[in-house]
């Protein structure tokens, strides 16, 4: 069936570090892929999306490419900060109750 793996569980990086949070995925049929931010205290909202192979999604200086080889769409930012400090789930659906894994980043 469908699934998204994360290998990182809580990250603690310093100030303009780079983070490269991990996703594998295994889907049946090529459907879009989501990495959604939860901050403390706040529920999960999009941050970034890719509808088709080899498409890049980016938003708040994050980005990640959606690999048919392997499978994956890891999520990137060259630089973090503070405010960065949050909760990053990679989904097989555009809503949070569809196949996610999770991965904490703090700084």
């Amino acid at each position: 069936g469908d699934s998204v793996n994360q290998t990182e569980g809580q990250m603690i990086l310093s100030e303009r570090a780079s983070l490269i949070v991990n996703c594998f995925y295994e889907t049946t049929e090529y459907s879009a892929l989501f990495w959604y931010v939860q901050y403390p205290g706040q529920g999960p909202q999009l941050l970034l999306k890719a509808m088709k192979a080899n498409e890049k999604g980016s938003s708040k200086g994050f980005e990640a490419t959606y690999r048919k080889e392997p499978n994956s769409f890891h999520l990137k930012k060259s630089s973090v900060q503070a405010s960065d400090s949050a909760m990053y789930y990679c989904a097989l659906s555009d809503t949070m109750t569809g196949t996610a894994g999770g991965a904490e980043h703090k700084l």
